[in-house]
């Protein structure tokens, strides 16, 4: 379904100014190609190619499989550069700096910390790492932007319940939330109930990768037994979401009961296309989930794998479906509305910098 424009179609550069809310962005699945070629460099780790142009297309075009498996299978040259404090606090500065170059003013980056200790760091040293390279980041930004650390637990491994701790350790001092990410299929996220517990005993904040690969017993788990507040991806919602041939729309009990909850999906519409969740973007079931007024947000996933930004994605929705300034504006805001940000500081951000910047461009047109 398309959405009828009440204004121009937004241009590429008004896209790229508007302020931007991410919530859902692998740090590991982000990286510069230049900044993987000279870390992997130094420890001697093989790359695929051997210049930052031709390893940035291997990596689209690994991702590009139509497999969520083969698709995080091109993390193991990214995880492997990033074993040491300076390698993890360089790529979180430059992720800052690559995001705040593209407009975004609000941004949560998830990874793994178990997944970065190969060379001797304790799950502590590598979330201090992280959080140096975000403060030197904003700092140099000049507050432009404000970036929050979500710590994920692989759904495959065995220390979530470990990496709960460390999310409610380190709560306050740069770390928003907790998640778990990892291949859907066979790993149910019931399988970290007593992660979960620990998180929600804490009043913590959980967001959970559902609903990309599996379908709708993976967001049902995620929601009604793991207690997830957000739901990562969750595009397959719209399997619980009947069209009929007159137009009619019917919404079985989950998606009501995520549509009428406010759950929030962390919609990322070019990782859906590689992923095989969505044929296309025209296709992609972020038109219907925004006619039905779901809570959708726009994200990014993987950077690097995906070769996007914000900007593409919100130019692509513009071009696919013509969103408008009000509609980015709608998404940017469910995104704030959504954050794992106390109440205060999220309305400061759409009061003072997301809708006066919205309401300039607009004035533009």
């Amino acid at each position: 379904m398309s959405v009828t424009p009440a204004q121009p179609t937004p241009t590429l550069d008004q896209v790229r100014r508007a302020p931007k809310v991410l919530l859902h962005d692998h740090l590991d699945g982000g990286l510069r190609p230049r900044t993987v070629l000279e870390l992997a460099g130094e420890i001697g780790h093989p790359l695929p190619a051997d210049d930052a142009e031709g390893l940035a297309t291997w990596f689209a075009e690994a991702a590009d499989s139509g497999s969520l498996e083969r698709y995080l299978e091109t993390f193991v040259h990214t995880v492997a550069v990033m074993q040491t404090a300076p390698a993890l606090t360089r790529v979180a500065r430059e992720c800052v700096e690559d995001l705040a170059a593209d407009g975004v003013v609000y941004a949560e980056l998830r990874w793994a910390p178990e997944q970065h200790t190969e060379s001797g760091l304790s799950l502590d040293e590598a979330v201090e790492a992280v959080q140096q390279g975000l403060d030197e980041g904003a700092a140099e930004q000049g507050g432009r932007i404000v970036v929050r650390q979500l710590l994920t637990a692989m759904r495959h491994a065995a220390r979530s319940s470990e990496i709960a701790e460390l999310a409610n350790a380190w709560r306050g001092r740069g770390v928003a939330g907790f998640d778990i990410a990892g291949a859907e299929a066979g790993f149910p996220p019931t399988r970290h109930l007593d992660a979960f517990e620990k998180v929600k005993r804490a009043n913590g904040h959980i967001t959970i990768h559902a609903g990309e690969a599996f379908g709708l017993p993976s967001i049902w788990e995620a929601i009604q037994w793991c207690g997830a507040d957000r739901l990562g991806h969750g595009v397959r919602i719209v399997d619980d979401i009947t069209v009929g041939e007159d137009g009619t729309v019917t919404l079985g009990p989950l998606a009501s009961y995520v549509r009428d909850k406010r759950i929030p999906l962390e919609l990322a519409p070019a990782s859906n296309v590689q992923t095989g969740a969505a044929p296309s973007i025209a296709e992609h079931p972020i038109g219907l989930l925004t006619d039905l007024r779901f809570r959708v947000t726009v994200n990014t996933d993987n950077r690097l794998m995906s070769r996007t930004s914000m900007t593409a994605e919100m130019a692509a929705l513009v071009e696919a479906f013509g969103f408008d300034l009000d509609r980015l504006e709608w998404f940017t805001i469910n995104a704030m509305k959504s954050a794992f940000l106390p109440f205060d500081e999220r309305l400061a951000l759409i009061e003072d910098v997301i809708k006066p910047a919205y309401a300039a461009l607009r004035a533009e047109a």
